[in-house]
């Protein structure tokens, strides 16, 4: 008989929960009664989730709760001085250009981490997702999405840019002229033209979203992880190198897998 994977809960009082069964950690937005949106007490609550990850966890699923993934950042929060340790975004604005780009930097951190190459990310998106939403989404390497799921870009329509690392990956997934189409608009991408686009890696009924990811959660358990961890670092730094370059890098990993597989890794 097989023993249960060990299982750890942990719930911050800001309305996120990071549950780690075996090699898999789940993120779970718990503020369904706003539609799980989102404010910096949250965004450092996940910045500590990924600092606090073990070494064992190969894959982290990022879903919310209710009927939608997130509906971006918490207007009451924008309003009501919530930002930054009680500013709001006019007098996060008067803060000198370093004080206000630093304070940007500790809340981007809480997107970055799921771009580790150690771990492999899903993002598992139904209703809307939308400004901090779609980022979030946009930092997990994978996204599966219910049939209902749709992305809105809101930070220009709102005066701002989208600042939580979702430009890149944006880029990269759609190219640029789509991309910026989809932000200077800020118009909504259903599931479908998401899929057909390349941001979403797979659309499915809302009923079978849980399933889906469970087995996509698996399939990506089953190669041998020190080789998608290689892989994925590859694949990230891609755009970065010329072709000589990642062919360069292609060598140097495999003479690093090879060493491993026979014994004689360090």
């Amino acid at each position: 008989m097989t023993a249960p994977a060990p299982h750890t809960s942990e719930v911050s009082p800001t309305g996120v929960r990071l549950d780690v069964v075996g090699q898999v950690a789940t993120v779970t937005l718990c503020r369904p009664e706003v539609l799980n949106a989102q404010t910096p007490a949250l965004w450092a609550a996940l910045r500590d989730f990924g600092r606090q990850l073990t070494g064992d966890v190969r894959v982290v699923v990022v879903k919310g709760e209710g009927r939608s993934f997130s509906a971006g950042l918490d207007a009451a929060a924008m309003a009501g001085g919530e930002l930054a340790g009680g500013l709001s975004l006019a007098e996060m604005a008067k803060l000198s250009e370093d004080e206000c780009a630093a304070l940007i930097a500790t809340y981007q951190e809480a997107f970055s981490w799921l771009r580790r190459p150690d771990i492999v990310t899903v993002a598992a998106v139904q209703g809307h997702a939308i400004g901090a939403g779609f980022q979030l989404a946009l930092a997990c390497d994978l996204r599966v999405l219910a049939d209902d799921a749709k992305f809105t870009m809101a930070e220009p329509t709102l005066g701002l840019v989208p600042d939580l690392g979702g430009t890149q990956p944006l880029v990269q997934l759609v190219g640029y002229s789509r991309a910026l189409e989809i932000c200077a608009t800020g118009r909504r991408v259903g599931a479908l033209e998401a899929e057909r686009i390349g941001l979403a890696t797979l659309v499915v009924p809302g009923e079978e979203l849980s399933d889906a990811v469970d087995d996509l959660v698996a399939a990506l358990l089953g190669p041998n992880r020190d080789a998608v961890v290689e892989t994925k670092a590859l694949l990230l730094g891609a755009a970065d190198r010329s072709y000589e370059e990642q062919l360069a890098a292609e060598r140097s990993a495999q003479v690093r897998r090879l060493r491993d597989l026979v014994g004689l890794g360090e």
